[in-house]
């Protein structure tokens, strides 16, 4: 009888929940401008890494989940997902050539652009002012994101995730 793998989607989806339940978590309201992307740090690995298991439908899918999580306005994080994902889905391979530094950086000003989508988007629906101080997070999700991948990676490789 041959040996079977555990389904690597799993492992996928455990993650992103995981990062659903931490970014739903409450922060004290002085560091509240501080509170990283999880969800969109996650789904960016899992783009990156496997762009044949998670790409956009999926990252539009996690972020109707995180509308719906938060109770905003939905398809707003949705649309935010679905962009900023297409761009890490479509240059995934030049991405994984680079050095972590230069994937913070660049990962840092995918999430601005996030950011900024997800205003536009919210704008568009509702009076909304923009606050400067929310774009504070894409600092942390720059200090992050090495740590946070090569977390994901190693989990992704114990896991013989593919």
């Amino acid at each position: 009888m041959p040996h079977s793998r555990p389904n690597g989607r799993f492992w996928i989806w455990l993650s992103i929940t995981v990062a659903l339940i931490l970014q739903a978590a409450p922060w004290p309201g002085e560091l509240d401008p501080f509170r990283p992307s999880l969800v969109l740090l996650v789904t960016f690995y899992w783009v990156l890494a496997l762009p044949h298991r998670v790409n956009v439908g999926s990252a539009l899918f996690v972020g109707l989940l995180w509308d719906l999580m938060l109770g905003s306005t939905l398809g707003v994080r949705g649309l935010m997902m679905a962009i900023v994902c297409y761009l890490v889905a479509l240059n995934f391979q030049v991405l994984r050539n680079l050095s972590l530094l230069q994937q913070a950086l660049l990962i840092a000003m995918l999430t601005l652009l996030g950011k900024l989508i997800e205003f536009w988007a919210e704008y568009l629906v509702s009076e909304v002012t923009f606050e400067p101080q929310r774009t504070w997070a894409v600092l942390l999700n720059f200090i992050l994101w090495p740590w946070l991948f090569l977390l994901l990676r190693r989990m992704r490789r114990k896991f013989s995730i593919r």
